[in-house]
């Protein structure tokens, strides 16, 4: 038994030992005393699976096995081959031009020599022209690895030629290449238009073969539940004259691709369902496919008109409509959502704006900036409470944490409560610690009302300048003439804490107080969301594509702030962000102090 693995298993390199592993076996004593002989073949078959980890080995005992050795196809007339054909190939051309083409045995090389004009008249031609086709091998049990070519040859383009499949043979220890194939009778698919592959756990052998490779050059979308997981060839091998005999895989493919096989684990799908629901997905899948090019399209147009950033939209573009549609790389696609998602993260690869986002909805989204609810009396205390945390700490340093950007008419609302229960209370203090590391973002309409405090009311302040790409329009934003209230004025520290999750309009406030040198940023770098961003639906699908609209110029420099967020001028985790500042007004107090 071990002569006949060394001589003929598909994985010598994992044979090293085996004849010592039988031959200790036999020395222990332990199988000699096995007098059945059928429990005996049982106790070997566990040993070698065990020991070489593949399923497909196995002994028996069949003293009166007699080998069938099956009629070559190729030897058969060409009448009996023409019926065999016709019983295992099925075609129709389907609504919008689909073609449906299913095939329940591979025949290989020498039958297809033979019949190559029928099968091309008579089959292929009557499909070769539809704009989709659904390839169904869910019930394809046989066939023959020398016609794997053939098929994949057809659903690709004839240069250049595709290395597909490697299959060595250990009897003989030959290795053969299977390649592309340069001409073929008739014309080729090719490999633009869409190909969805149907497998079942039926699945095995040579259509397996097809399946796994047609995936992994991403050439056709897989569909169905896992595969058999069959084997190139497996042999039969009488043990001497004992009556024994132990089944060997005595070749293995290897795909030029991954460096494994379809074998003894199937071809997974891409895409999984119940194979009685195959044709139904793959039509589906078809057609969410076919609207990918005028998809992207719709989503390019989107860009050109509203994204911010002009300087990237050329090769954004490019990006969408050259070199990833036209090269198939979209081929992991098979829904709505998984379009939204690689759209988004191509996208915010090419350009390194993580704001650009495409999403599926299947109702349509509520806009952020629908017009505020103004609250009642009854609400403001509520409101108050649940937004703003306020502290005068020792030292006579003020605290104020708030946690939402309000829209500038509910802040006039319930301004004079804010400046009662709020504001009047950290005016006086010396020190302000403005807290906004939970502060996600809001509206951005209150910001200059907010700065305005902090600075004097004369000359106004610029703060910046706000470009809305839809409108092609340029806004100086400045502060206040006046406001409701006393300033806190522009001589006392203000210190802004910050973390990684503060977001939109509060790291918008938190960057021009920054740029215009009015506090000093504690914390971690802020999430870098856009101050505005616009949604709109992608045609009349259930996609929708969130794009920043609005550009903030800098009063500063005059240049668009970046998408990266608010660098710190002292970074450290948000959590001791606190501390930190505290130290830093203690120890200016103490210096201020020993200079009196």
């Amino acid at each position: 038994m071990a002569k006949i693995l060394l001589d003929n298993y598909c994985f010598p390199e994992n044979l090293v030992g085996m004849q010592e592993a039988i031959q200790q076996a036999i020395s222990s004593g332990e199988i000699l005393h096995i007098s059945d002989r059928k429990t005996l073949a049982s106790v070997l078959t566990a040993g070698v699976q065990g020991a070489l980890n593949d399923p497909r080995l196995s002994v028996s005992y069949e003293p009166n096995y007699t080998p069938i050795t099956p009629h070559a196809l190729q030897s058969l007339p060409t009448e009996q081959l023409i019926r065999l054909i016709r019983n295992t190939v099925k075609l129709e051309v389907m609504d919008n031009n689909v073609g449906y083409l299913r095939i329940d045995r591979i025949i290989g090389q020498e039958t297809v020599s033979k019949l190559g004009r029928l099968l091309h008249d008579n089959i292929w031609k009557k499909v070769a022209h539809t704009s989709a086709m659904i390839f169904d091998l869910r019930f394809s049990t046989a066939g023959e690895l020398s016609g794997v070519p053939y098929i994949v040859s057809y659903f690709s383009d004839s240069e250049p030629l595709l290395h597909i499949d490697t299959i060595y043979e250990r009897p003989t220890n030959t290795t053969k290449e299977l390649w592309t194939m340069p001409t073929l009778l008739g014309e080729r698919y090719g490999k633009r238009k869409e190909v969805i592959v149907l497998i079942s756990k039926r699945t095995i052998g040579a259509a397996e073969a097809v399946a796994y490779i047609l995936k992994h050059l991403k050439r056709a979308v897989i569909v169905g539940e896992r595969s058999a997981g069959g084997s190139v060839k497996v042999e039969k091998l009488s043990v001497g004259d004992s009556g024994f005999y132990i089944t060997v895989p005595v070749a293995r493919s290897v795909n030029p691709v991954t460096g494994q096989s379809w074998e003894v684990n199937g071809v997974s799908p891409s895409v999984t369902v119940n194979p009685k629901e195959g044709v139904a997905k793959a039509k589906s899948l078809i057609a969410v496919r076919k609207a990918l090019p005028k998809t992207v399209k719709r989503v390019s147009d989107i860009i050109k008109r509203f994204y911010s950033f002009k300087d990237k939209i050329p090769a954004l573009l490019n990006q969408l409509l050259q070199s990833k549609l036209t090269e198939g790389l979209y081929r992991s696609v098979v829904d709505y959502e998984s379009l939204a998602s690689q759209l988004t993260a191509d996208l915010q690869e090419t350009s390194g704006d993580h704001r650009l986002h495409i999403f599926y909805c299947e109702i349509e989204p509520e806009s952020f900036h629908d017009i505020p609810n103004i609250p009642s009396l009854e609400e403001v205390g509520f409101i108050i409470d649940a937004l703003f945390k306020v502290e005068v700490m020792s030292g006579n340093i003020g605290y104020l944490r708030f946690d939402m950007m309000e829209d500038i008419k509910v802040v006039r609302a319930i301004g004079p409560q804010l400046i009662k229960a709020v504001w009047s209370k950290l005016v006086n203090t010396d020190t302000l610690i403005i807290d906004m590391r939970y502060n996600t973002g809001g509206y951005s309409t209150a910001i200059p009302l907010i700065c305005t405090y902090f600075f004097d009311a004369r000359p106004l302040k610029h703060l910046y300048t706000v470009f809305d790409r839809s409108t092609t329009t340029a806004t100086k934003v400045m502060t206040l003439p006046e406001v409701l209230g006393q300033r806190y004025g522009s001589q006392k520290d203000i210190y802004i804490l910050t973390s990684h999750i503060t977001g939109s309009a509060a790291e918008a406030f938190a960057r021009t107080m920054k740029d215009l040198k009015r506090a000093t940023v504690i914390g971690e770098p802020t999430i870098g969301g856009a101050l505005s961003s616009g949604t709109y639906q992608i045609g009349n699908s259930l996609l929708y594509a969130s794009i920043p609209n609005q550009a903030i110029l800098s009063a500063v420099t005059g240049k668009a702030w970046s998408v990266s967020g608010v660098e710190p001028h002292i970074a450290v985790q948000a959590n001791d962000a606190l501390n930190v500042a505290l130290k830093i007004i203690g120890k200016k107090q103490q210096k201020k102090n020993s200079g009196k």
